[in-house]
């Protein structure tokens, strides 16, 4: 059986994205959501996944461009003192681990995070972070020394064809190849440190190349080229109005909500032999962590 699970981040960003995230669910193809415990629409986001417990819903780490759930004074050396993040990975990234006590308040973070989560009395059925900040070495070690007690089964591990992207109309030149390679190194490590904490990670994970652009014609591209058996997808999906922040009828968000809910990708769905999952699926790991074979070269 072919599994693919179809992911909807920022949930409870905004209100918009909530109701962008729940008619994908009801109407659609999104199966899971991961879900910001600081964002704004954190508390209407948890009524709604209580409402729809067919959603399966993870946590979204917020460690860049986003709120702290710890008092700034707890953490003084991550974020301003009204409690934001740093915007950009990068400088996030930097400024987790300079000075050395960085790294011992980002852990306090992760945690505080995931008790907030625990708190709402939804299930985890994953993790993954705010522009791949979960992917920091330093975080990384965090939540597979956590696994454990906070019963994370699946960690969103990033991995796909650049050549891939190319086939299905995205521009993936150097800085993508580049790209590819660096996160490829952080999945390696990755599984390095999951496979003995138990938490599982998908074979292959679509989304990064195509950010703010994973439309119907994306996905009728992608679907019948994908050559893996266990997939996640994840878009960014919103239904945000026109003249408020992100919104608008050109808006990204709401592109990938329409093909979230085409009838189209739903039988591409099935046309490539791929089941729907939920719950999330548990033994992901691959022998080769990192290393994979090239699309179907038979397909145009």
């Amino acid at each position: 059986m072919r599994l693919l699970t179809i992911t909807g981040d920022d949930f409870g960003a905004s209100r918009g994205v909530n109701r962008a995230i729940i008619e994908a669910h009801r109407r659609g193809v999104l199966t899971h959501a991961s879900l910001m415990v600081t964002g704004e629409a954190f508390k209407e986001a948890v009524r709604l996944a209580r409402a729809h417990p067919t959603l399966a819903v993870g946590l979204h780490l917020v460690l860049v461009d986003g709120w702290s759930a710890l008092a700034p004074a707890r953490i003084p050396h991550l974020v301003d003192r009204l409690g934001r993040f740093r915007e950009g990975p990068i400088a996030a990234g930097f400024r987790a681990q300079f000075p050395p006590i960085a790294a011992s308040e980002l852990r306090q973070e992760v945690r505080a995070q995931l008790e907030r989560f625990r708190e709402t009395g939804l299930s985890l059925s994953h993790v993954d972070g705010h522009h791949h900040l979960h992917l920091h070495p330093v975080v990384l070690d965090t939540l597979a020394a956590l696994g454990r007690e906070f019963e994370i089964k699946t960690l969103r591990l990033p991995v796909e064809e650049t050549s891939l992207a190319r086939a299905c109309g995205l521009h993936a030149g150097l800085g993508a190849a580049v790209g590819a390679r660096v996160f490829r190194v952080l999945r390696r490590h990755g599984t390095r440190l999951l496979e003995p904490s138990g938490v599982s990670f998908h074979e292959r994970v679509y989304g990064r190349l195509a950010t703010g652009r994973v439309d119907e014609a994306y996905l009728l591209r992608l679907l019948p080229r994908i050559d893996a058996e266990v997939v996640e997808i994840y878009c960014h999906p919103d239904l945000t109005a026109e003249g408020e922040p992100h919104g608008g009828p050109n808006a990204p968000g709401l592109s990938e909500f329409a093909a979230l809910t085409s009838p189209a990708v739903r039988r591409a769905i099935a046309e490539a032999g791929f089941t729907l999952t939920d719950p999330a699926p548990r033994d992901l790991s691959l022998p080769h962590p990192g290393e994979f074979a090239e699309p179907r070269a038979s397909l145009a």
